[in-house]
This record gives C-alpha cells, structure tokens and sequence, in this order.
C-alpha cells in the first residue's frame, strides 16, 4: 500500500507542478499554493462556468484545478495524495483524492467539479477552512491528547455513511463509507 500511495502521490503533485507552470506562464495567476489562492481557483471555475461551455469541453481544465486544490491541502494541512479502493472510487468517481493526517479522504477532484456545477456555494476556500483541523467523528483522540466529541472513545457512534455526494466530493471513513460530508467533500 505504501508503494501505491508514493506513486500517487508523486504523480498527482507533478501534474499539479506541471499544470501551475503552464497556467502561469500563460496568465499571471497567483498560483503559490497558498490558501488564499484557491478564491483564485473559485473565479477561474466560476469564469469557465459563465462561458456557457459544458464539462467535457472545459474537463482538463477543471482537473488541474481539482490537483492544485489537492496540492493546496498536501502543502498546508499535510494531506497526501492517495489511490482509492475499488469501493472507494465508486463513491467518489475517482481514482485518487487526498487523506488527511487524520485519516479523513477528501475528493478535490470532484469539488472543482460541483463548484462549476453548482456555483458559489462550492467554494474551494471556504471548504478548506472548514475542514482543515476539524477532527474526524468515530477516530480515537490522539495520543496524549482527549478524545473528540463524537469518537468511540468519547462514547459517540461514529460517522453517519451517506452516499448523496457519489462521484462529487466529500469523505470516506477507512471501510470506504461516507461520512455524512460526501455532498460537499473537497
């Protein structure tokens, strides 16, 4: 497994180098990684979303997109990318995304995807500053520190698995079932 997840891993942050560099020489884009950069990533989705032009003709662009986000999280939630299971990718409609240091996987593939079909409501900023830090129902607490409201150690139940977000976004716990954020995952 680790072997699989180096090789995603390095694959998905070269394309994310890859797509960054072309963008940038092309545009003055503010591209850096950053935080702030994905309200960049908002109104180039949003731009792409007011051309009229359907998803497959803009699909290249917006998967570049979804890699970058996901780089965003890799580089500043210390996030890394990973490659689904089978049932994995059949909730989410992809075949890699990113896990978070808490075990968490989120979709940022499908986010770029529901913010062009969805519009502002999807926004790639906002997300991550709702999910980044945010413990994870039904995970233990860390050592040394109290377990999170909510986790089997708490005496909560877990997460709640929902499918409504299948092929879009959101998380999955370790068996590959969502976790109540599958309609908005990043």
């Amino acid at each position: 497994m680790e072997r699989t997840r180096l090789s995603a891993d390095l694959r998905m942050r070269r394309h994310a180098a890859e797509f960054v560099r072309d963008v940038t020489a092309r545009s003055r884009l503010p591209l850096d990684y950053s935080v702030a950069s994905l309200r960049v990533v908002d109104f180039i989705v949003d731009g792409l979303r007011k051309s009229g032009r359907d998803r497959t003709a803009v699909g290249h662009v917006l998967f570049g997109l979804g890699v970058y986000a996901g780089e965003v999280l890799v580089r500043r939630a210390g996030a890394v990318w990973v490659e689904f299971d089978e049932e994995q990718r059949e909730l989410f409609g992809r075949p890699v995304g990113v896990r978070m240091p808490d075990g968490r996987l989120w979709n940022p593939l499908g986010k770029v995807v529901k913010r062009f079909e969805a519009g502002e409501r999807e926004s790639l900023r906002t997300f991550y500053l709702q999910l980044h830090g945010r413990a994870r129902p039904g995970l233990p607490g860390l050592p040394g520190l109290p377990a999170q409201p909510g986790s089997a150690e708490a005496g909560g139940s877990g997460g709640t698995g929902t499918r409504a977000g299948r092929g879009t976004g959101g998380t999955s716990d370790r068996a590959g079932r969502g976790t109540g954020a599958a309609s908005g995952g990043l």
